[in-house]
């Protein structure tokens, strides 16, 4: 192997890899403060346009990196969004907690 593929593959064994930390902290904690939703949107857009060129190029390195990058983006993502909800739903319903309906 050459030095420029080594140098390819450990960037995109670390790019790719990079979100693992992440995904598993969200899951764990379900803590996610200082997470960006439009980054992630932005971002896990681009990386699937990138898995579609890939797919169009049969480029088999950048489909996989590009999968599993995506995989891991789209699920911190999704976790963001849900977990949200979930805080605005009982932000809301604490907010009413002491409102009464009755006259």
């Amino acid at each position: 192997m050459d030095t420029m593929t080594i140098i390819g593959l450990l960037a995109a064994f670390s790019t790719t890899f990079s979100f693992v930390p992440q995904v598993w902290a969200i899951i764990k904690t379900r803590n996610i403060d200082g997470i960006s939703l439009s980054m992630y949107t932005v971002f896990t857009s681009g990386v699937f346009m990138w898995l579609v060129y890939g797919i169009l190029a049969k480029d088999m390195p950048i489909i996989i990196a590009n999968a599993i990058t995506f995989s891991l983006a789209f699920t911190v993502l999704c976790l963001t969004i849900r977990l949200k909800r979930k805080l605005e739903r009982n932000t809301a319903s604490d907010d009413m907690s002491g409102v009464s309906l009755s006259q």
